[in-house]
């Protein structure tokens, strides 16, 4: 036993936004899985029954019955799964949940919502009806598809942050904010207020992250890890700059987090939810 994955690319324009669209339904890998940050942003529409997150250590765990969006984060959050879950939702590009929020993305970071408090009891509810009795994981991500096309709105500064966005992503996050709004033609300041309206971070936030989910990206697992050699290509300053990074992005040391991502891989081969999140149980 295990889970049912199925995801596709949208079409136009919502591929300008979201990575993919995606349908989860099964038994999680584990009861608690950790995401670090990533450069991205999450929407989930829940149809099974509620998880939970607790978005940082400090924080209490919250149920979500609905679902959540998520923008940007800057630190590791935790989900609790139920036993089975189900659901459909979109890994989001890091501007392009701005379109279809009701408020900047800066007052959300760090900080999920419901789904509900985003769009409304009343057409969250009819969404989750649909969703729920439509013919299977592909007709439900059409669905899905249908409903962010319809709710997508025109977004003031939404090329400048989704152009500079992509140089940053280009460069594996090594790269100089100043020389990013320069060659924009704005200042660094006006960048940074349209990099919190819309993505809920700045760019050199932004770029922090990106930097830090290229190196994870590509460690091998499966044979020894050469930690200095590492931090040098991703362009890190040196491996204790590196480490530190490590342990505010994980909360684990770079030797730990090797140890539990390959726990997963064992216990777990070829699972689709292996390549960014952690157990945590």
């Amino acid at each position: 036993m295990g889970v049912e994955y199925v995801s596709r690319v949208p079409r136009p324009p919502l591929d300008g936004l979201i990575d993919d669209l995606y349908y989860l339904a099964g038994a999680p890998p584990y009861a608690r899985l950790t995401l670090p940050p990533m450069p991205g942003a999450l929407l989930i529409v829940n149809l099974g029954p509620p998880f939970r997150i607790r978005a940082g250590a400090d924080i209490e765990t919250a149920e979500y019955p609905d679902g959540c969006v998520i923008t940007t984060p800057t630190r590791a959050f935790e989900f609790g799964y139920p036993p089975r879950t189900r659901s459909v939702g979109a890994h989001v590009k890091p501007w392009g949940l701005a379109p279809f929020l009701p408020m900047p993305a800066a007052e959300l970071c760090d900080r999920p919502v419901t789904v509900e408090q985003v769009w409304g009891r009343p057409a969250v509810a009819e969404l989750r009806d649909r969703l729920a009795t439509a013919a299977g994981p592909h007709e439900m991500l059409t669905l899905l598809e249908e409903e962010l096309t319809r709710r997508l709105c025109e977004t003031a500064g939404l090329g400048l942050v989704r152009h500079t966005s992509s140089v940053i992503a280009a460069a594996g996050g090594a790269v100089a904010i100043g020389d990013l709004s320069a060659a924009a033609g704005v200042s660094s300041t006006h960048l940074a207020q349209r990099f919190k309206e819309l993505v809920g971070v700045t760019p050199k936030r932004l770029a922090r992250t990106q930097r830090f989910t290229a190196a994870m990206l590509a460690i091998d697992f499966a044979g020894p890890i050469d930690w200095g050699e590492l931090a040098n290509g991703a362009g890190y300053f040196d491996q204790a700059h590196f480490g530190h990074e490590f342990r505010a992005f994980t909360g684990l040391t770079p030797t730990r987090y090797a140890e539990v991502r390959r726990r997963f891989l064992r216990e777990h081969p070829g699972s689709a939810l292996d390549g960014w999140p952690l157990p945590a149980d």
